[in-house]
């Protein structure tokens, strides 16, 4: 990606030889605490339940989903302790009628722990940014709750990456709320997390970003071939909201790939790649895989920016399995299948794109670009930052077929004019400040 350190104002160019750092050195310390050991002890805990099934035992100390979510609750509680008070662990409870996958009325359970911000200037936008995934699982059956179901990597993985990113960063102190979410009843329909996030939206919260970790701890596929150098990332264009004339502007001004969830899929390919040499991010255009599901669509669905992780190589030998041997061929969710540097991969991704959105600056309000003539450059501004340590901001542009943002330049002005053509590029304006920390990237609106 180019980068030009130029301000280019009302048609001039002119010097400007602010040095913007790339990386903060904080964020690398994260992102090298993260341990593959750390992630198997807790998947291996995990499958130790037996079934961690949404309807499964609620009593037991030793099997079963209350089992499971009690100790899950307890480990966070742990972490916590090292917070110095600034993270609270609780479960979150709903009652969810019946349903085709619920025969009678049932409490899910979310475990969540919430790490909050240092007190900071009171003009400060408060801003949430979620991390989740989903400890219950399932045998074969989907009403079976009886039936082994280590559960793994569907989604043992998932619940591991949480927990471990918890563990190393309830030490630090951030600019924004982190939410980590350890969630039920995803495999009877995303019960647990669309409760959560249908309260965050009744609240009017400010959801920044949501990560969902779903299977991301294998790199062998049931094919026989191996990925361990990426993962992918699958992202929506256009959410439930995006109707009527929002969607004809949308299409209209060639946004298609440019909504919420998609942006932020940009981001985390951007960020992840910075902080995780020779481990890559394959962005999918899509929702998720076919015939699956899960825990980033109820948020997407509320207009809220959400992802989903999942590895490259899935063995279906290994999901939605009774645990069993036929004709020497085992089948199972079990530990013994995953990768787990593969795992730790994925979680040192989530940890360089979670604690640099948190570090951040919020994004830059109403950036807006100038459509009130014909003209051969594209003029943008945008609202100043409130936070003390912003350092200004980086427009970036792309080529309208372009996935990714291929130039950037560099501004301390909340107003500049580019000698490239509004008619062929796409923009973005984000903030950054003096560590490095970048905000999301936000798509102006025409103006007059």
């Amino acid at each position: 990606m180019k980068r030009v350190a130029l301000w280019l104002v009302c048609g001039s160019a002119l010097a400007f030889s602010q040095k913007v750092p790339q990386k903060n050195p904080a964020v690398d310390k994260i992102v090298k605490e993260i341990s593959a050991k750390s992630i198997r002890s807790i998947v291996e805990k995990l499958a130790g339940f037996e079934t961690r099934h949404t309807l499964s035992d609620t009593v037991s100390g030793v099997r079963g989903i209350g089992a499971a979510r009690r100790w899950i609750k307890n480990e966070l509680e742990k972490y916590a302790q090292q917070s110095d008070g600034r993270m609270a662990v609780e479960f979150f409870e709903t009652v969810v009628p019946t349903s085709a996958r619920i025969p009678s009325p049932t409490k899910i359970v979310n475990v969540v722990a919430t790490l909050s911000p240092e007190p900071t200037h009171h003009l400060m936008p408060d801003r949430v940014l979620v991390i989740s995934g989903h400890y219950d699982s399932r045998a074969s059956n989907p009403l079976d709750s009886v039936s082994a179901a280590p559960g793994a990597n569907d989604d043992g993985s998932g619940t591991a990456v949480v927990l471990e990113l918890a563990r190393v960063m309830s030490k630090h102190r951030f600019e924004a709320t982190i939410v980590f979410l350890a969630v039920a009843g995803e495999e009877q329909g995303l019960l647990g997390s669309a409760a959560w996030a249908e309260m965050a939206k009744q609240k009017s919260w400010n959801v920044e970003a949501m990560l969902n970790n779903d299977i991301v701890g294998n790199s062998k596929g049931g094919d026989g071939t191996s990925e361990n150098k990426y993962v992918r990332v699958f992202s929506e264009a256009f959410s439930p909201l995006d109707t009527g004339s929002a969607f004809r502007r949308r299409i209209s001004l060639g946004l298609e790939n440019d909504g919420g969830s998609r942006t932020l899929a940009r981001y985390v390919k951007e960020v992840g790649e910075l902080y995780n040499k020779g481990f890559g991010i394959e962005m999918v255009y899509r929702l998720d895989r076919f015939l699956r599901g899960g825990d980033h669509r109820p948020f997407h669905d509320r207009g809220y920016r959400a992802i989903r992780f999942s590895e490259v190589k899935e063995n279906y030998d290994h999901q939605h399995q009774n645990v069993r041997t036929e004709s020497g061929k085992e089948f199972g969710d079990l530990p013994k299948f995953m990768d787990f540097d593969y795992c730790a991969r994925v979680a040192r991704t989530n940890a360089a794109v979670l604690a640099s959105l948190a570090w951040a600056p919020a994004p830059p309000s109403n950036p807006g670009m100038s459509v009130a003539g014909l003209g051969y450059e594209s003029s943008l501004r945008w609202g100043k930052n409130m936070e003390p340590d912003v350092l200004g901001y980086e427009v970036r542009y792309r080529k309208t077929s372009a996935p990714v943002w291929q130039s950037t330049v560099f501004t301390t002005d909340t107003t500049i004019t580019l000698k490239v053509s509004k008619d062929e590029y796409l923009f973005g304006v984000q903030a950054v400040d003096t560590e490095g920390n970048r905000s999301l990237v936000i798509v102006p609106t025409p103006v007059r």
